[in-house]
C-alpha cells in the first residue's frame, strides 16, 4: 500500500483532468485514472462535440495552465448571442459583449482540443496518471477511501472525486442514485457552411420540435446543434447531404444566407439527470457523474467546471478534512446544478410547444427582455458564471 494520496480522480475527461491540474497547482498530492488516454488533437479533423466556453470556465482553463494552448489553436471568440422564437421573429434578445462591456461572451471550442490542452498540462505536472486501468473496487470508510484497480493495484486517498461521467461506476458502487428524465430528443450535430459571415454570433432559433443552435467557428462555419424529437432525428439522419441542409435551411430560415457544405453528422440522446446526492462520505461527483442536463448552446460544460471551482474553498486551511464542509460544498453544487438544469428544461419545454398560449407568450416575453438592459445583463452573468 502507498502513501495516503490527498485525491484520487476518477475520469480524465474536460472536468476531471482539470480537477486534478487545479488541486496539484494547490500542493495536494494527486492520482488521475484513465481508462482511455484522449487521442492527440488534429487540427484538421473538427470534433462534433463542441461547448461554449463561459468567461468564468476559461479563466479556471488558465489557472490551470491550459487556457492559452486552446485559444492559440482554435478557439473562436463569439461576441453576440441572438435567441429568437419561430413564432415571433421580429422579438428576439440579443446579448452583445460590447453593450456588456466585455471583449467577447466567451469561446468556441472543440472537445478534443480541449482535453488535448489538459493532457499536456497534466503531464507537465507531477499528478501521478494511471491509465488503461479501472476501479473494480471501492470503500469508502471513515478517514480514507480505499481503491483496488482492474491492474491489481490498491490506491487510498482522504477523497476521491468521480467524474467518470453519466453513467458513473463509481456513482453506483457507493450507491448513490439518480433522477433521470428522457427528453424522447436527440442533438443531431454536424458543422455546415454558410453564404454569409456569422458575425462572430451564437444564434439559437425556437422551434415546436426543438432548439436549433448555430455556433461560430471559423470563416463561415458554424458548429450546429439541432434538438429535435426521436423519430425526426432518424429521418433528418437518413437523408443525404442536399436534403439535410434544404431542411435546415428551412428550420434556420436565412440569418446566415445559403447553406453549402455539411460535415458528417451524428445524433445523441438527451435527457437530465441529477444525482440524489453530491457527496457520499469521502466520495464527491463532479461533471456528468453528478448532473447531465440539456445541452442549450453548449452550455452544460460549464456547470461541470463550476464544480472544481468550488472546490477551491475545500483547499483552503484544514477544510479538506471536515466532512461538513464537502457537505455543504455537495448541496451547495446539487442546488446551482439543479437549477440549471431545471431552468434549461423549462426553457426546452415553453420554446417547443406549438400550443396557443406558450406561442403568445413567448415572443413578447424576449422582446421585453431584450428592452429591459438590466434583464439582458442579468441573465448574461448568470450564463457567464459572474
Amino acid at each position: 500500500m502507498s502513501r495516503i494520496l490527498d485525491a484520487v480522480i476518477v475520469g480524465g475527461g474536460a472536468v476531471g483532468a482539470t480537477a486534478a491540474l487545479e488541486l496539484q497547482r494547490k500542493g495536494l498530492q494527486v492520482a488521475l485514472i484513465e481508462p482511455h488516454e484522449p487521442a492527440p488533437w488534429n487540427s484538421q479533423n473538427k470534433d462534433l462535440r463542441v461547448f461554449a466556453i463561459a468567461p468564468d470556465s476559461m479563466a479556471l482553463l488558465d489557472d490551470v495552465g491550459a487556457g492559452a494552448r486552446i485559444r492559440q489553436l482554435r478557439a473562436p471568440a463569439y461576441r453576440r448571442m441572438q435567441v429568437w422564437d419561430a413564432a415571433a421573429p421580429k422579438q428576439p434578445i440579443v446579448f452583445s459583449a460590447a453593450v456588456l462591456a466585455r471583449p467577447q461572451l466567451g469561446w468556441i471550442v472543440e472537445n478534443a482540443l480541449l482535453q488535448d490542452a489538459l493532457w499536456q498540462s497534466l503531464r507537465a505536472t507531477d499528478v501521478r496518471l494511471l491509465l488503461g486501468t479501472r476501479v473494480v473496487e471501492i470503500a469508502n470508510e471513515e478517514r480514507s477511501v480505499r481503491l483496488v484497480l482492474d491492474s491489481g493495484e490498491h490506491l487510498e486517498a482522504r477523497r476521491v472525486l468521480a467524474a467518470d461521467g453519466g453513467g458513473s461506476q463509481v456513482r453506483q458502487s457507493i450507491g448513490i442514485e439518480t433522477k433521470a428524465h428522457d427528453y424522447g430528443q436527440r442533438g443531431i450535430v454536424a458543422y455546415v457552411e454558410h453564404e454569409l459571415d456569422h458575425q462572430s454570433t451564437c444564434w439559437q432559433r425556437f422551434l415546436p420540435t426543438g432548439p436549433l443552435a448555430f455556433l461560430p467557428v471559423e470563416g463561415r462555419t458554424s458548429s450546429i446543434v439541432w434538438t429535435v424529437p426521436d423519430a425526426l432525428a432518424q429521418e433528418l439522419l437518413a437523408l443525404d447531404d442536399a436534403q439535410f441542409l434544404q431542411r435546415l435551411e428551412r428550420a434556420f430560415d436565412g440569418p446566415l444566407g445559403a447553406l453549402t457544405a455539411v460535415s458528417q453528422r451524428a445524433a445523441f440522446p438527451l435527457r437530465r439527470q441529477l444525482a440524489t446526492s453530491f457527496v457520499e462520505g469521502r466520495v464527491a461527483l463532479l461533471g456528468d457523474a453528478a448532473h447531465v442536463v440539456h445541452p442549450l448552446a453548449g452550455q452544460g460544460v460549464n456547470i461541470g467546471f463550476r464544480d472544481v471551482l468550488g472546490l477551491r474553498e475545500l483547499t483552503a486551511g484544514k477544510a479538506w478534512y471536515e466532512q461538513a464542509a464537502w457537505d455543504r460544498w455537495g448541496r451547495t453544487r446539487r442546488s446551482e446544478s439543479a437549477v440549471a438544469a431545471y431552468g434549461f428544461e423549462a426553457l426546452n419545454a415553453l420554446f417547443s410547444s406549438d400550443a396557443v398560449l406558450p406561442t403568445l407568450v413567448r415572443g413578447p416575453a424576449l422582446g421585453v427582455v431584450n428592452r429591459i438592459p438590466s434583464l439582458t445583463r442579468a441573465f448574461w452573468r448568470k450564463a457567464a458564471g459572474l
